[in-house]
């Protein structure tokens, strides 16, 4: 093998999809979902996959920065590459450009059906209050949670089957006062970083170095906007 890919299962369903779009054939080692909102028990993970990986010259991560996660990762033995954005929505929206002109418009919180079913998100976070609180005392909750937000999104990968996910979404964003709206997502980044070329869109980091904070940088955005996705724990 000389190259492999190292990826989160929540965005299993486009991963895949430019897989077969490419037409690669690096082996695809998954990391479990769950993990965004401990940086760094995913980190740890991540680390421990890597070092579990041998015998390759590239590791494709398909991570964004996810909360400084890939801070501190290396490989003795591979060249790392991974997307030059904040969290893994910016990558299904094609660019961190494109998520902050989404927030500009209005504070949103995103999701896709990997976030929905996978991931200890805003549907999990609801589920639970309800079994433990009952759906007025939850109305309450998700209120101050969801104080900061004006705009339910859905991101339509293409990769997945909207059916039974605007339904939920709507109704949800009814419920608590948010817009609702669904908008395209794009394949375009992911495609690239399987393919290349590796630009100014990707970081690379040989063999023995370390990612470090100056990896991490984003162009073109305020603090603010670098965390619209709020992370409920």
């Amino acid at each position: 093998m000389s190259t492999v890919i190292l990826a989160c299962r929540t965005i299993a369903d486009e991963l895949n999809r430019a897989i077969k779009v490419t037409r690669v054939d690096y082996p695809v080692f998954w990391v479990e979902s769950g993990l965004h909102n401990y940086p760094d028990n995913l980190r740890r993970r991540i680390q421990d996959e890597i070092d579990r990986i041998g015998n390759v010259s590239c590791i494709i991560l398909v991570f964004g920065y996810c909360g400084n996660s890939l801070l501190g990762l290396k490989s003795n033995e591979a060249r790392l590459v991974f997307p030059r954005v904040d969290d893994c929505i910016s990558l299904l929206l094609g660019s961190f450009q494109t998520r902050q002109t989404l927030s500009r418009e209005m504070t949103s919180y995103f999701l896709t059906r990997g976030w929905i079913d996978y991931e200890s998100s805003l549907w999990k976070e609801y589920d639970h209050c309800v079994k433990r609180y009952g759906p007025e005392k939850t109305w309450k909750i998700m209120k101050i949670m969801l104080n900061h937000y004006k705009r339910l999104v859905l991101i339509d990968t293409g990769a997945y089957d909207l059916d039974g996910y605007l339904e939920k979404t709507g109704a949800f964003a009814q419920t608590f006062g948010l817009k609702h709206q669904v908008v395209p997502g794009s394949l375009r980044l992911l495609e690239k970083l399987l393919r290349g070329p590796w630009d100014e869109e990707f970081v690379i980091i040989e063999p023995g170095e370390e990612i470090g904070l100056e990896h991490l940088l984003l162009e073109g955005g305020d603090e603010e906007e670098s965390q619209v996705l709020f992370r409920f724990r």
